[in-house]
């Protein structure tokens, strides 16, 4: 790491260090000359030695490892944007994401999907996990509040789901670039032993998935073009994006918009008379 760096993150340490308030994290206020915990109690705190963190905040101690300077936030109490610029300014790149499968989403990602009608749009995980939608998608794609939670899920209604298979003209080659979005997924997430009993019950009841899983591509679900053969609206031709979410990168906002005039009044005609 230049010196010009190195200074920086001793400035950078100091400052968090001095914010920090003693009382609050269980330490006594008295004899503190200056303000916020000292440089023993950070060390301490991010299990490294005195020695090294006091160099650091001098600009002397070198470039510390991802794992170190991963405890020194914690022990700094760092937020998730000052631990990315931590990591950014003396790494040169952003932490390790720890993604979480959450349950639920936060209301305010409801109110975008909603917002976002009559393109249908939808929230999935890493797992393709269906979270949450708008009444677009529920009437040009799924209706995903009949489902069981269980069944709410993109890769088991492409390959377990008869219609959807009929509705999909282009199902073979978009069957298999699911698969390998999936698969670049579920490395970022860290396959776990959720993650290997899907892979495996899908494999068992679709022979296509295990054949598409062992052929080990890798790809990305970002933008594309997607035909669609509706019963009452016939064919649809849709553009997806798909957009990380800001503050919880284990999920996806995957947003429909029509490529013609004739595709929107379609999707429009649909949503004005779904119940």
């Amino acid at each position: 790491m230049k010196a010009s760096n190195e200074s920086h993150l001793g400035e950078f340490l100091k400052d968090k260090r001095q914010r920090l308030d003693p009382l609050a994290l269980g330490y006594s206020a008295a004899r503190r000359r200056t303000p916020g915990l000292r440089r023993e109690e950070v060390a301490a705190r991010a299990n490294i030695s005195v020695t090294w963190y006091t160099w650091l905040e001098q600009g002397r101690g070198g470039t510390p490892s991802g794992e170190v300077l991963g405890r020194i936030a914690k022990a700094l109490l760092l937020s998730s944007a000052e631990t990315e610029y931590l990591f950014l300014t003396t790494l040169g790149r952003p932490p390790e994401s720890n993604y979480q499968l959450k349950a639920q989403i936060a209301p305010r990602l409801q109110q975008i999907l909603d917002a976002l009608s009559p393109n249908p749009a939808l929230i999935r995980n890493l797992t393709w996990d269906v979270l949450a939608w708008n009444q677009a998608a529920a009437c040009v794609l799924t209706d995903y509040a009949k489902l069981p939670v269980d069944e709410r899920n993109i890769l088991k209604l492409f390959f377990l789901r008869h219609e959807v298979r009929l509705h999909n003209p282009d199902w073979h080659d978009t069957a298999r670039l699911l698969v390998s979005a999936f698969r670049s997924d579920i490395a970022r997430l860290g396959e776990n032993q959720r993650t290997a009993d899907f892979i495996a019950d899908l494999s068992e009841q679709s022979a296509e998935f295990k054949q598409f899983w062992r052929s080990h591509e890798v790809n990305e679900f970002t933008a594309g073009v997607k035909t669609l053969h509706n019963p009452s609206a016939g064919e649809l031709n849709l553009a997806y994006s798909s957009f990380s979410v800001s503050g919880s990168p284990e999920l996806s906002l995957v947003v429909y918009t029509p490529i013609a005039a004739q595709d929107q009044q379609k999707i429009a005609d649909l949503v004005s008379g779904c119940p």
